[in-house]
């Protein structure tokens, strides 16, 4: 148990007070006690009797820190909307920010629609930039109202096109200096860390040389490095392997602290092969290396449909992709290409696999439809199809894809180096027509039922440990995720019995059930299923 503070218990009124199955985010079984909340912290943990202006009897319920999601993509989504209701009534208190090397700072106004281009990668509409740096990032979302707070990193992505644009090279010396410069910046204004998207332009254009250089700017400020890995192996060593061994070859040689995104087998001949790939890490942790990794709990996958198009179609950004699609000789050229398979040609295309999730009604397809289907209706290739709405929506297009096995996912959240994530983002229920992944509305809440009550991988404490506690020590965010003394009173009380995700594949916009009670800074913003006009989220700022 975190500490306890009798002095002054009594003769104090706090502002919440909650009796209830403490569990207290370092992994431990769990207490029952009370908590008192005091000007947003937790100011008392204990046995005795308290005054408060609000009492909740969580007799019965859990209460355990806010969930901190890990990996998300809410950096745009939380400006359109700060209610941020597909992830605070799931009991996610922290969105990290700034993943797969998209964020939305640092922004070169020169390169400003290459910046809006590269951000509807992550699936929300277009934004304009009122601001350049992190803190003017932080300022538009903070006066806007958030209900959740902010855990941002850099992504590398948005860092290269402020420093060099969508230039399809390796970068020079000045342009790498520039990189490490706004990287500093960036760190000095409080980013967690950085982020690459290796399988994404522009940041898989990055040479092994290039990322040294920043981790060691991520080394010296004591920061993250966050990688969506490659999907080819560029040190030659291992197919299968190569990918993860590049994240773990930049620790060893900068000791950087590495967190691997959304750990995940989607080659259908390399299903069952988890066990190998976390008894790779568990060696490398073993040797010293300061990793983790985190998974989601869901066999499929998302992401804009421009990524699963040949790097050379992608060159120089969405206008100059759209005007190669248009010459019908390099269409079909790309057709051909596309047609070998995806994750560099490897995988072959089942598109049946491949789900519209959101179109706008481009080409007058239907979220829902594989492309296959969807193809079928319109009299095309499935190939064309991909290529004909790629031309027409950019970056906007989104596909969720099957492609994953339940058991792989099972085994690497079981790992004692994993962390549970959506890859999602904080959004409205009312999605329109848009079928987005599911993960945005039920991660945090699936892992508890799914993986913890009805599979038994992970006990309740541990799924908690590792939406909690185990985030906020490998990530430093030091002023959450347990329930101490001092620490920032972000809270989400649940019924073990019952919680639980509801939205699915086809019907993903639904509210978890189960969860009682979210305090984010010590305001409650959900209470037994309606939320509150509260927007007491931050965009916090990393400690030095």
């Amino acid at each position: 148990m975190s500490g306890a503070g009798e002095v002054g218990a009594m003769s104090n009124v706090f502002d919440i007070a909650i009796t209830g199955s403490l569990y207290d985010g370092t992994g431990s079984l769990p207490q029952v006690c009370t908590i008192a909340i005091k000007d947003g912290l937790i100011a008392y943990v204990g046995n005795d009797q308290v005054q408060a202006t609000l009492v909740i009897d969580a007799t019965d319920l859990a209460v355990a820190p806010g969930f901190i999601d890990v990996h998300t993509h809410s950096d745009v989504s939380l400006l359109l909307d700060g209610r941020g209701q597909s992830k605070v009534f799931q009991g996610v208190t922290t969105e990290v920010t700034g993943n797969c090397s998209f964020s939305a700072f640092p922004i070169n106004v020169k390169y400003k629609k290459e910046h809006a281009d590269f951000l509807e990668g992550i699936g929300d509409d277009r934004i304009d930039f009122s601001w350049t740096d992190l803190d003017g990032y932080r300022k538009a979302l903070e006066d806007s109202g958030i209900a959740i707070n902010i855990a941002p990193l850099v992504g590398h992505g948005t860092l290269r096109i402020a420093a060099m644009g969508l230039h399809d090279s390796q970068a020079n010396d000045e342009e790498v200096m520039l990189m490490k410069n706004l990287l500093d910046s960036c760190l000095e204004q409080g980013a967690f860390g950085m982020s690459t998207g290796l399988t994404y332009i522009p940041s898989g254009y990055s040479s092994f040389e290039e990322l040294t250089s920043l981790c060691e700017v991520l080394k010296i400020h004591d920061k993250i490095y966050a990688t969506h890995a490659r999907d080819s192996d560029i040190l030659g060593n291992d197919p299968f392997l190569g990918p993860l061994n590049e994240a773990l070859a930049l620790s060893r040689r900068t000791k950087v602290r590495i967190q691997f995104s959304h750990a995940a087998i989607n080659d259908p001949s390399l299903w069952g092969s988890a066990k190998k790939w976390t008894d790779h890490f568990e060696v490398a942790v073993n040797e010293g290396l300061d990793a983790a990794f985190d998974v989601y709990p869901y066999d499929a996958s998302s992401s804009a449909l421009t990524q699963y198009l040949p790097s050379w179609v992608q060159e120089g950004g969405v206008d100059q992709m759209k005007m190669r699609l248009s010459d019908k000789m390099v269409f079909e050229k790309a057709a051909v290409e596309l047609s070998r398979g995806w994750s560099a040609n490897v995988i072959p295309w089942d598109w049946n696999r491949v789900v519209l999730a959101r179109t706008d009604d481009l080409m007058q397809t239907t979220p829902g439809d594989s492309i296959l289907i969807a193809a079928q209706k319109l009299n095309l290739s499935p190939e064309h199809l991909v290529l004909e709405l790629c031309k027409a929506g950019g970056n906007q297009v989104m596909v969720v894809l099957f492609y994953r096995m339940e058991e792989d996912m099972r085994t690497f959240a079981r790992s004692a180096y994993s962390m549970i994530c959506s890859d999602g983002s904080a959004i409205p229920f009312d999605q329109g027509e848009r079928i987005p992944h599911p993960r945005s509305f039920g991660a945090s809440t699936r892992a508890l039922r799914l993986l913890s009550r009805e599979r038994n991988d992970l006990t309740l404490e541990s799924a908690i440990h590792k939406m909690t506690g185990k985030v906020a020590q490998h990530l430093k965010i030091l002023d959450r995720g347990t329930i101490a003394i001092g620490k920032a009173a972000d809270i989400v009380i649940f019924d073990p019995l019952t919680v639980g995700d509801c939205a699915t594949f086809l019907e993903p916009a639904q509210p978890p059930v189960g969860i009682h009670y979210v305090i984010v800074n010590g305001e409650v913003v959900i209470e037994n299923g309606v939320q509150s006009d509260a927007r007491p989220g931050r965009v916090l700022h990393a400690s030095q």
